[in-house]
């Protein structure tokens, strides 16, 4: 093995599962790696899955692992979760808040990974380290969601604001508590914190594709018409 590509679920030991996978590929003497972390784990600082990546983080950059570490916000593709509620009850439900949030999808994710991969296997050296941003074209706020989801499906959907106790309620059907509850901390700090994107991020990955970022239009468009 030359490059290493690292996504840790999100467990309870993800934070020891990393460590462990990024140690011993250091220890093989893989140079060359892409790991898959969040964006604002530095800010999220409370919301566990995010604090476990950003600590990952700093031991990829201690250790001078040459790695690209990608970081995401928050996927598009999660959507799924909650389309029964907007298609049943006419409500978006998902804690974004006024702020907004650069939901991206997933897989504009995989083919930046993919190319990441590509051009750290076919370096004739190790590169150095790296971090890209993965966001939307768009950022939204709950409102700004509820009236795209309004727009495809020609009936008015509404953001009823953020109801978290209702939301960890609901994810406890079909996830762990604990999870649950992190997700709960991570729509909060939807909310206080927001989700946006820094200068540049949309133009560098515009560039890196060659083609556009997929739209949060787009994905709803297709959930509409496969539901």
């Amino acid at each position: 093995m030359s490059t290493l590509f690292l996504l840790n679920a999100v467990v309870p030991d993800e934070f020891t599962q990393a460590l462990i996978a990024l140690n011993l590929a250091h220890e093989a003497g893989i140079e060359r790696m892409v790991y898959l972390s969040v964006i604002h784990g530095d800010r999220y600082v409370n919301v566990p899955h995010f604090a476990g990546k950003f600590a990952v983080e700093r031991m990829i950059e201690q250790m001078g692992l040459h790695a690209t570490i990608l970081r995401p916000a928050y996927f598009m593709n999660n959507e799924f979760m909650i389309k029964e509620a907007i298609l049943s009850y006419g409500i978006y439900p998902m804690p974004i808040g006024s702020k907004g949030l650069a939901m991206v999808d997933a897989g504009d994710i995989a083919e930046v990974a993919a190319l990441e991969l590509i051009r750290r296997e076919q370096s004739p050296v190790a590169l150095p380290l790296d971090r890209i941003n993965l966001v939307g074209p768009d950022t939204l706020t709950g409102a700004d969601a509820a009236a795209i989801w309004s727009d495809v499906l020609g009936r008015t959907i509404t953001y009823p604001g953020e109801d978290f106790d209702g939301l960890e309620q609901t994810l406890r059907q079909f996830m762990p508590s604990w999870m649950a509850h992190d997700m709960r901390l991570m729509g909060q700090r939807f909310v206080s914190e927001g989700m946006v994107p820094d200068a540049g991020d949309v133009d560098r990955l515009t560039t890196l594709l060659g083609r556009p970022l997929r739209s949060y239009r787009d994905f709803v468009s297709q959930i509409v018409a496969s539901a």
